[in-house]
């Protein structure tokens, strides 16, 4: 395929990437990065800060050349056509990257002329965007007095404004409160269901579990490709839920012990992880062993959080 012609079949992939790198002098940023995302998924990169997920997203959007490797994104390829690429996708960063002295309808003028709305679409246009984001009410605000969450729903109707097939979302809900963040992610699946291909860097592992599927990045590596639940079951993981009688003592013996994976303190509460093994029947051998009575035991769900903890402890091994 050549680097000016689109893949228009159905069943192509929105965004495929082979072995992607980049290198920053002697740091390697990212390493060898393959994965592909359906039309219409909601896909996320998953990984801590400095984990290489902007540096993957920049490099997918034709922002930053890859070192090694090769990706097409909407058809095209991203080191040879990054200009096709740019005019055909949505971009939203986890900074507030518009002009804050402008009102919300000026910007989303401003960026529909950047986007190439037709002039005469686009009056039609923002009032779309403006209804579907709840910013009637703020057309003549200026933008840098919004507060945290208006702001990033402004960010959002400008990146979408030209109604692109993909949309890049890097960090997107940083900062933002949990009220904010769920309408976010609310809107987000709205706007997947009518049609558009979402990518969506976090490191916020409830937004996790809300993607279709992950990429798991660590150290610019990715360590699992999947859907929340398939990455889950192939850590083996098992939890236990319990409260004890001197949850000091009892962590202190439980993470000392090679056949548990994770202790972490939620509340009153510890919740241990295992792996391959029964968590309840594990904690119970251990503390007992260690004289330390048990108030309340029961068996709790593994989650994408204990997934990814359990992978990056194995790998940082």
């Amino acid at each position: 395929m050549s680097a000016t012609t689109s893949d228009s079949r159905p069943d192509a992939p929105v965004v495929e990437a082979e072995n992607l790198a980049r290198r920053f002098g002697e740091l390697v940023a990212v390493r060898s990065v393959s994965f592909s995302v359906a039309r219409g998924e909601v896909f996320g990169v998953l990984g801590p800060n400095g984990a290489g997920k902007s540096t993957t997203i920049r490099m997918l959007c034709g922002l930053l050349d890859p070192s090694e490797g090769h990706a097409t994104v909407v058809g095209f390829d991203v080191a040879r056509d990054p200009d096709a690429v740019k005019s055909r996708i949505g971009y939203m960063t986890q900074r507030f990257s518009l002009y804050e002295d402008l009102s919300v309808v000026e910007n989303l003028q401003f960026y529909a002329a950047i986007y190439g709305v037709p002039r005469q679409r686009r009056r039609a246009r923002i009032d779309e965007v403006v209804a579907t984001t709840g910013l009637e009410d703020r057309r003549k605000q200026i933008s840098g007095t919004l507060s945290g969450g208006w702001k990033q729903r402004l960010a959002l109707a400008c990146s979408t404004i030209h109604d692109p097939p993909l949309l890049f979302l890097d960090e997107p809900t940083a900062g933002v409160d949990p009220v904010s963040r769920r309408e976010f992610w609310e809107r987000i699946h709205a706007i997947a269901a009518a049609g558009t291909t979402i990518v969506v860097t976090t490191h916020y592992m409830d937004e996790a579990e809300r993607c279709h599927r992950l990429a798991f990045i660590f150290r610019g590596s990715v360590l699992d490709i999947g859907t929340p639940a398939e990455i889950v079951a192939r850590r083996g993981l098992q939890v236990a839920e319990l409260e004890v009688d001197d949850p000091v003592a009892a962590t202190r013996a439980l993470e000392s012990s090679q056949q548990v994976e994770e202790c972490a303190h939620y509340g009153r509460r510890l919740r241990v992880a295992t792996r391959g093994r029964d968590a309840v029947a594990t904690a119970r051998e251990i503390l007992q062993a260690a004289g330390i009575a048990i108030t309340s035991i029961e068996a709790g769900r593994a989650d994408v959080e204990d997934a990814f903890v359990s992978m990056v402890r194995e790998d940082a091994s």
